[in-house]
C-alpha cells in the first residue's frame, strides 16, 4: 500500500508506492496541511485501487512522469495480462514461455480474490507490492528456482522493520507462502516442476498466551472508564474477537433467546460481512454477566444508534485508538503487566475449561473448528485458575492404594 509523505526539505507532499516490483515516487505542487494531505490520499488511495485490481494508468494518472515511461507497453489490464499468459506473448529467447511473475501474480490474484475477505486481500496486495514483485516482478515464473527462493528467504531473515526489529520467521512464512500459492499454481498450468519441492516452513514461536486471572479481570472491570466497562465485561466472558464485538449491532442482540449472533465483523474501519471463518459464523449464549451487560449498554446508547459498543462519537470503536487511550493506561495504573486486548479471548478460554465446560461447546462459543487448539494452546493454564495441578490424581492413589 502506498505512503503520502512530506519532503524534509520543502515540505511538499508526494506519493510513494511499488508498481510492477518498482518504487515509484511522485512528487506533487501541494504543501503538506491536513486539507492537502487528505487530498493526496485519496488519490493514493484510489492508485492502491488499480494497481490491485490491474486498472492503474502509469502515463493518465502522472502525465508527462518520467517514469511514465518505463512502464509505457506494458499491459496492467488482469484480461490482457491473462490472454498473454494463456497465449504465451512476449515470451524469451531461451526458450521460457511462461509468464513474468508480475503478469501471473495479476491473474491470480483477481482469480482469487473472491474467496477473500477485502482485509485479507489488502493484505495480499501489500505483501506483493513490498516483497514479491521487487524480487521476481521481472522473471518468468518457469525460471525462478529453488535456489532463488532460498536466497530471497535467506534476506527476508535480514531485513530490518522500522522498529528495529527482524522480520520475524512467522511473518517470512507468511510472505514465502504466498510465493508458494502462486508458483505452485502456475506449475500447474504450464506444466514446470514447482520449485517449492522439499521447502520446509521456518520454526515460528507459537502465539503467546498470557490470560489474565480473575482477580486480575475484577480489578480491570471496577477501574475501568464506566462508558468501557460493558465492553471488557462482554470481552471477558464471551471470548470475542476485536472486530467482531466492535463491529456488534444491535440487531445481532437477540434478548428473548438470549444470544449474540456473530455474523458481521469490522477490520480496519470496514464493517464486513462474515466473520473470521465459516466456523466463527456462530451463536454466543447470554451467560447472566453477559446479559446485565448487554442490558446496561441498551440504557447507555440512543436508539438511532446501530453499534452495541459505540465510542463517545458513537462511531464504532477502533483497535488503535482504544489500545492507546484506554487499554495501555488502565494496565499501567493498575500494575498489571501490558497484554494485548486480545488476551482477553485467552481469557474467557481458560476460565470455560477452568470451569469444567465441555470442551466441544467452548469451542463452539470461540468459534473454532474444533477442540484440537483447546487442548494445545489453553489447556496448560488451567491448573492455575483451579488448582487442580494433580491433586485429584493423588487423592485416588491415596484412597485405593497403599504405599509401601
Amino acid at each position: 500500500m502506498g505512503k503520502v509523505r512530506a519532503r524534509s526539505d520543502n515540505n511538499m507532499l508526494f506519493l510513494d508506492f511499488y508498481f510492477q516490483g518498482v518504487r515509484c515516487r511522485e512528487q506533487t505542487a501541494l504543501e503538506d496541511t491536513p486539507a492537502n494531505r487528505k487530498a493526496v490520499q485519496r488519490l493514493m488511495d484510489r492508485i492502491d485501487t488499480e494497481i490491485a485490481n490491474g486498472s492503474f494508468d502509469y502515463a493518465a494518472t502522472f502525465p508527462g512522469s518520467r517514469r511514465a515511461l518505463q512502464f509505457q507497453g506494458v499491459s496492467t489490464d488482469p484480461v490482457i495480462s491473462s490472454r498473454a499468459v494463456t497465449q504465451g506473448h512476449g515470451a524469451i529467447d531461451n526458450g521460457d514461455r511462461t509468464p513474468w511473475f508480475r503478469q501471473f501474480a495479476e491473474v491470480w490474484l483477481k482469480e482469487k480474490a473472491p474467496e477473500w475477505r477485502p482485509s485479507y486481500q489488502e493484505t495480499v496486495v501489500v505483501t506483493l507490492n513490498r516483497h514479491l514483485l521487487p524480487e521476481f516482478g521481472n522473471k518468468r515464473v518457469g525460471s525462478i528456482t529453488r535456489p532463488d527462493l532460498l536466497d530471497f528467504r535467506a534476506r527476508l531473515a535480514e531485513t530490518y522493520l522500522a522498529n528495529g526489529r527482524k522480520l520475524s520467521n512467522a511473518r517470512i512464512n507468511k510472505i514465502m507462502g504466498l510465493s508458494s500459492q502462486i508458483l505452485n499454481e502456475a506449475a500447474l498450468r504450464f506444466d514446470f516442476p514447482t520449485p517449492y519441492k522439499h521447502i520446509k516452513s521456518l520454526r515460528a514461536k507459537a502465539p503467546q498466551i498470557q490470560p489474565f486471572s480473575l482477580e486480575e479481570v475484577q480489578m480491570i472491570l471496577n477501574q475501568v472508564r464506566p462508558d468501557y466497562r460493558n465492553y471488557l465485561a462482554v470481552r471477558f466472558y464471551t471470548g470475542m474477537r476485536s472486530g467482531e464485538i466492535n463491529g456488534l449491532q444491535w440487531k445481532s442482540i437477540d434478548f428473548r433467546n438470549e444470544l449474540i449472533l456473530i455474523r458481521e465483523t469490522f477490520v480496519q474501519g470496514v464493517l464486513q460481512e462474515g466473520a473470521k471463518t465459516l466456523g466463527s459464523i456462530r451463536d454466543i449464549p447470554m451467560f447472566p454477566h453477559v446479559k446485565a451487560a448487554l442490558l446496561a449498554q441498551r440504557e447507555m446508547v440512543p436508539t438511532p444508534v446501530p453499534w452495541v459498543f459505540p465510542t463517545p462519537n458513537w462511531k464504532p470503536i477502533e483497535n488503535r485508538n482504544f489500545c492507546n487511550r484506554v487499554w495501555k493506561p488502565l494496565l499501567a495504573n493498575l500494575g498489571i503487566a501490558y497484554r494485548r486486548p486480545y488476551q482477553t479471548r485467552h481469557t474467557a478460554a481458560t476460565l470455560m475449561l477452568a470451569a469444567g465446560e465441555d470442551p466441544a461447546w467452548i469451542a463452539k462459543v470461540l468459534g473454532h473448528k474444533n477442540t484440537q487448539m483447546l487442548f494445545t494452546r489453553y489447556s496448560r493454564y488451567v491448573p492455575n485458575l483451579t488448582r487442580r495441578d494433580g491433586s485429584a490424581m493423588a487423592t485416588l492413589l491415596q484412597n485405593h492404594i497403599k504405599l509401601p
